[in-house]
């Protein structure tokens, strides 16, 4: 399904079985579990922007060290540049995000060898994140768009939310062994 060499841009909308087709064209291009920092976007404040930290959540639990965003310590708009100055130039930076769409894309995943464009479904201009992105289609854009990130489903965010993780940890599985030595570096 995805070539093997270095592809133009791209942007596809896909289901969740999906998604371990799309990270492993990213670990097909060379990229390692080592290589990657996980930039997971959104706030706890909001039940459909939680996605971000939700991801970021599993993962850290799940033993990646390289995270940034989670329910403890969002990215959200109050500190997204701020956070993305200290990302380390050498990584390989998948980004994931909520974001809003077309009836019929509702439980879908818009993924890119491009960045993605934070707050863009809310009309927000922030600075563009990852070198790779992931944004799960939450919600119908329609009206109020901040409304219908506040109401929107709990249950379908937390689904998504861990496809997206389980994706990774099938792709990408984390290295204990690189976690463990870190920790007693750290004393820990």
């Amino acid at each position: 399904m995805w070539e093997e060499t270095a592809q133009p841009l791209f942007r596809k909308k896909i289901r969740a079985e999906e998604l371990p087709d799309f990270l492993g064209m990213i670990r097909a291009q060379g990229a390692r579990v080592g290589d990657l920092m996980f930039v997971c976007v959104g706030t706890d404040r909001s039940t459909g922007d939680a996605l971000g930290p939700l991801v970021g959540s599993l993962l850290e639990e799940a033993g990646y060290r390289q995270v940034i965003g989670t329910l403890a310590h969002p990215l959200d708009a109050s500190n997204l540049p701020m956070r993305l100055a200290g990302l380390p130039a050498d990584r390989v930076v998948l980004a994931v995000d909520a974001c809003l769409g077309q009836p019929s894309s509702l439980g879908y995943y818009q993924v890119s060898n491009r960045p993605l464009a934070p707050g863009k479904s809310v009309g927000r201009q922030l600075p563009p994140v990852g070198t790779y992105s992931i944004a799960a289609i939450v919600n119908v854009n329609q009206g109020q768009k901040y409304a219908l990130l506040q109401s929107t489903s709990l249950y379908v965010v937390m689904n998504m939310a861990k496809e997206i993780a389980a994706a990774i940890r099938s792709i990408f599985p984390p290295d204990y062994s690189a976690a463990r030595s870190v920790q007693i570096e750290e004393g820990i």
